[in-house]
C-alpha cells in the first residue's frame, strides 16, 4: 500500500512539471511520511510582492501547492516582502529599481487575501521573510555571503550575459538568490516550487541548505505562462495578464484577446487536469479545423468560473458578445463626478487615469491613446497632451473600458 501511495502522490505531484531535482529524494521524503518516520512535507512557494495582484500564471504553482495540501503535506505560501525591496534580477538586462516600501506592504496583504482562491489558508503556513531577514545582523549577514561564490553566481545566464556584454551588474543583486535560498534554510523546507526561469535561485537554496547542515529541498519548476501578446512571459509590468482579481467582464475580455495558437498552451497549463473536454476540441483546432473562436470562448468562460462562478461566467459573456462584437454600450457604465479645482481644463491622461481605476499609470494611459484606443463620445482622441474642458462626455479606452464624466469647475479634495 505505501508503494503504491507513494507512486499516487508522484504522479499528482509530477503533472504538468518540466523539472524535478531530487525525484529520488522526494520518492525517500513521502515514504518516510506514510511510514510515521516524520511529518508532513514542508512546500514552499515564495512571491514577491511586486505588483498589487496575482495572475494566472502564478495559479500554476499555486495550483500545485494545493496539490500537496490536498496530499496531507504542508504549503508555505511566503510573501518576500524583504526580497521585494531588492528586485529579482532574473532575465533583466538591467539593474531593477527598487520598489517603495509602502507599495510593497500594501501589495503583501493582498497577496495573502488572493492566495485563499487556491489553498485552505487556515491549514497552511503564510509568511513573510522580512520576520528572519530584518532581523539578521551585519556580521550574520557577511557570514552568509561566505557560503557562495561570485563564480557561481556569474553561472547564472543573465548575470553571464552582462559580464560579457559590460552592462552593470550591482552587488545587491547578487544577494538576491542568497536571501531567497536563506528563505528555505530558515524554513526548513523539503521542497520548493517556482518557474522555469527560478532553477538558479531555487537550486541555490538547495545547496545553501546543505551549507547549513541540513537536508536539501526538492526542486520542482513549472512550465512559464505567456501573456497575453502571445510573446513574453505574462508579467504585471507588461501589461500583458489576466488577473485572479479581475472582473469577470476584464477576465473574459482579457482572455478572448489571446491568438488561436496560444490557446494550446493556455488550456495545457491552466486545465489542472478538470478540463477534458477542451483539451479534445483543441486537437481539431492546432490541425487547422474545428471552431477556434467557439473555443475560445468555452476557455474564456471556464477562467470566469474558477474565479467568480458559472453565473457570472455567462454574464461576461453576454456583455462581451453584446459589447465588443455587436459594438453596443454595456448595460452598466461607471459615473464619474470630476472637479476642475478651478482649472479651465484637464490633461486628456490624467482624466482617463481617473475616470478608469485599473489604469495605473500617465504611461499605461499614453499608450492607449497611441495606439488609436481612446475616444470622447464618438470622436478618437490621438493626442496625449489634449486638455478636456468642462462637459458631460462618454469615454472609452479599449474595448471594454467605458465611463460617463461630468467635468464641472467645483473644487475637488485631490485637485484635478
Amino acid at each position: 500500500m505505501s508503494a503504491a501511495e507513494v507512486r499516487r502522490q508522484l504522479e499528482r505531484i509530477g503533472a504538468g512539471v518540466v523539472d524535478v531535482v531530487g525525484e529520488a529524494e522526494l520518492a525517500q521524503k513521502i515514504e518516510a511520511v506514510l511510514a510515521g518516520q516524520r511529518g508532513p512535507l514542508r512546500v514552499k512557494l515564495g512571491l514577491d510582492p511586486s505588483a498589487p495582484d496575482l495572475h494566472i500564471g502564478h495559479s500554476i504553482t499555486l495550483e500545485k501547492l494545493r496539490v500537496f495540501q490536498e496530499l496531507g503535506h504542508t504549503p508555505i505560501f511566503l510573501v518576500g516582502d524583504f526580497t521585494a525591496r531588492i528586485g529579482d534580477p532574473t532575465g533583466r538586462s538591467r539593474t531593477r529599481p527598487a520598489l517603495d516600501e509602502a507599495q510593497i506592504q500594501s501589495n503583501a496583504q493582498t497577496y495573502l487575501a488572493q492566495a485563499a482562491h487556491f489553498l485552505d489558508t487556515e491549514r497552511a503556513e503564510c509568511r513573510f521573510n522580512s520576520e528572519w531577514l530584518d532581523a539578521l545582523r551585519p556580521a550574520e549577514f557577511v557570514r552568509l555571503c561566505a557560503h557562495y561564490t561570485v563564480a557561481r553566481m556569474l553561472e547564472r545566464d543573465d548575470f553571464a550575459k552582462r559580464y560579457r556584454e559590460g552592462v552593470a551588474i550591482s552587488v545587491h543583486e547578487f544577494l538576491y538568490p542568497l536571501l531567497q535560498a536563506y528563505d528555505s534554510v530558515k524554513l526548513e523546507a523539503d521542497v520548493e516550487l517556482g518557474g522555469t526561469d527560478q532553477r538558479f535561485n531555487l537550486l541555490v537554496g538547495r545547496e545553501l541548505q546543505r551549507s547549513f547542515g541540513k537536508a536539501p529541498q526538492v526542486v520542482i519548476t513549472h512550465p512559464l505562462l505567456v501573456g497575453t501578446d502571445g510573446v513574453r512571459k505574462m508579467s504585471k509590468s507588461l501589461d500583458n495578464t489576466v488577473g485572479v482579481t479581475d472582473t469577470p467582464g476584464e477576465i473574459y475580455g482579457r482572455s478572448m484577446s489571446i491568438s488561436d495558437a496560444l490557446m494550446g498552451d493556455w488550456l495545457a497549463q491552466l486545465s489542472f487536469g478538470q478540463w477534458d473536454d477542451l483539451q479534445e476540441r483543441w486537437q481539431p483546432v492546432a490541425e487547422g479545423g474545428g471552431d477556434p473562436l467557439a473555443l475560445k470562448q468555452a476557455l474564456a468562460r471556464r477562467l470566469v468560473e474558477r474565479f467568480h462562478g458559472e453565473a457570472r461566467a455567462l454574464e461576461a459573456e453576454a456583455q462581451f458578445q453584446r459589447v465588443v462584437q455587436q459594438g453596443q454600450l454595456p448595460d452598466e457604465i461607471p459615473e464619474h463626478d470630476i472637479a476642475l479645482d478651478g482649472a479651465a481644463d484637464i490633461g486628456l491622461l490624467t482624466l482617463l487615469c481617473r475616470a478608469f481605476d485599473d489604469l495605473a499609470s500617465h504611461s499605461e494611459a499614453r499608450r492607449l491613446v497611441e495606439q488609436g484606443a481612446v475616444r470622447i463620445g464618438d470622436a478618437p482622441a490621438s493626442d496625449p497632451a489634449a486638455r478636456v474642458g468642462p462637459g458631460a462626455y462618454l469615454l472609452r479606452a479599449g474595448k471594454r473600458r467605458y465611463a460617463r464624466v461630468r467635468l464641472h469647475p467645483g473644487v475637488a479634495e485631490n485637485g484635478p
